[in-house]
């Protein structure tokens, strides 16, 4: 998968059912798991995207990515499937490489690329640091780990299933480069949750 995704018949699937009801909802679902690190938001609406991608993640798409936002798919079944709908109901560009997206969309948890491949901004401009929309077997608020940082009152609990055994290591080394970073929204179904690189996480 290389340079722009053309829409095939599979990515003419619906997007929002109630394009702009459902965009309002998802965006302030989305808001709401960003400025409350841990938080499980479940979106209500109604979505139908392609096989191998969930409510939630297509949701967020639909939300963030737009025409200006070079979008990467980590490989998988369905990465192609996803690329020409996202392609075909955002305008974003479609990238074969990972580190010059502005988002990367992971279907399978287990096969997250290392972070240090993804952009994290720059201490001049940390905003073009990318955002992971990883898709994950399931989402807790309880066990897993701990987090601490703004938007957190103490602390919080998280579980996500199905991540990489380095992930946690990984996540942590990255603290160190702040305001460089990344963004991450965990799905899974229609539930989503949100990492922000101000968030500091321990096991």
């Amino acid at each position: 998968m290389s340079g722009i995704v053309t829409p095939t018949q599979a990515a003419l699937s619906p997007g929002f059912v109630e394009p702009v009801l459902d965009a309002q909802a998802a965006f302030r679902a989305t808001l709401d798991a960003l400025s409350r690190p841990g938080r499980i938001e479940t979106l209500t609406l109604r979505l139908n995207p392609p096989a191998g991608i969930d409510a939630a993640t297509a949701a967020v798409c639909l939300t963030l990515v737009d025409g200006d936002t070079p979008v990467w798919l980590a490989p998988h079944a369905a990465a192609d499937r996803a690329a020409a709908w996202i392609a075909f109901h955002t305008g974003a560009p479609v990238t074969s490489v990972a580190a010059d997206a502005a988002f990367a969309v992971v279907l399978d948890a287990a096969s997250l690329p290392a972070l240090d491949g993804f952009d994290w901004g720059s201490d001049e401009e940390p905003q073009r640091g990318a955002t992971l929309i990883v898709q994950v077997p399931a989402l807790a608020g309880q066990g897993g780990w701990t987090l601490s940082g703004p938007g957190i009152a103490a602390r919080a609990a998280l579980r996500v299933d199905g991540l990489p055994e380095s992930f946690l290591a990984a996540r942590r080394a990255m603290t160190g480069a702040f305001p460089r970073g990344l963004d991450i929204l965990f799905t899974s179904g229609a539930r989503l949750a949100a990492l922000p690189r101000t968030t500091i996480l321990e096991a």
